[in-house]
């Protein structure tokens, strides 16, 4: 059973901590203070047990799938890196979860609601993609808001929606200069979820290595040769 946790643990890493709530459902902490008088405990006792009933439910729809499909740990393999990324493509649709685009999406309004300016904006972009260590192409994008900037001879606000037009249009030329289009855009989406489930992979033959070499070490197993980790059936830790 721990070994199964530490596969949830991993793919919920893919779909971020706040998968087990849809963003429209989400209720910012401050509609809550706005209240005119504070909920019931009641009320609260409700909320916290509809919850749990919401996450136990993901979890052990997520548990199912996992129950059923075989998962290769070969992450140097393309076929068992595209098989994995299936499995988890069926766990986030049945179980309700983001994908990974979904979860920088989200990350993205959130930090980002309530910027009234596009340059905090964008450096507000600059640090989330900094800590996600995918920097790309900032620079240009702070240039393209200099060039508008100047030409309206004032800060760009977002809600300036003819001024916010000529930023989009300077956007537009900067993904033609780099090749993207937006018609590419579910590839580019599926290249992502390969590398994420790559990388998943990677840490989960990391940690079955690690879980055999400390079992290889003890008294009653030290004469056991360790098994080939690609010959590991998840399904049998479940």
């Amino acid at each position: 059973m721990a070994f199964s946790t530490r596969i949830l643990s991993k793919s919920r890493q893919l779909c971020g901590s706040q998968a087990i709530l849809r963003q429209e459902h989400v209720t910012p902490v401050r509609f809550y203070a706005k209240e005119a008088a504070p909920p019931t405990a009641l009320k609260g006792d409700e909320m916290l047990k509809n919850i749990f009933l919401e996450v136990k439910s993901k979890f052990e729809t997520a548990l199912g799938i996992f129950r059923k499909e075989k998962i290769t740990i070969d992450p140097d393999d393309p076929v068992a890196v595209s098989q994995y990324a299936k499995v988890m493509k069926t766990v986030r649709e049945k179980a309700n979860l983001f994908s990974e685009s979904q979860r920088i999406q989200y990350t993205i309004q959130t930090w980002t609601q309530d910027i009234p300016d596009a340059r905090t904006y964008l450096l507000t972009l600059k640090d989330i993609r900094i800590k996600r260590g995918d920097l790309g192409a900032e620079a240009m994008m702070m240039d393209a808001l200099d060039k508008v900037e100047k030409e309206i001879n004032k800060p760009l606000m977002r809600n300036d929606e003819k001024s916010m037009a000529l930023l989009t249009a300077e956007f537009d030329k900067i993904n033609k200069q780099l090749g993207i289009r937006k018609e590419d855009l579910p590839k580019y989406e599926e290249q992502l979820e390969l590398k994420v489930a790559k990388a998943q992979l990677e840490e989960l033959k990391k940690d079955a290595l690690e879980a055999m070499e400390t079992q290889t070490k003890r008294e009653e197993f030290k004469d056991e040769a360790m098994p080939d980790i690609k010959s590991l059936d998840i399904r049998n830790f479940i």
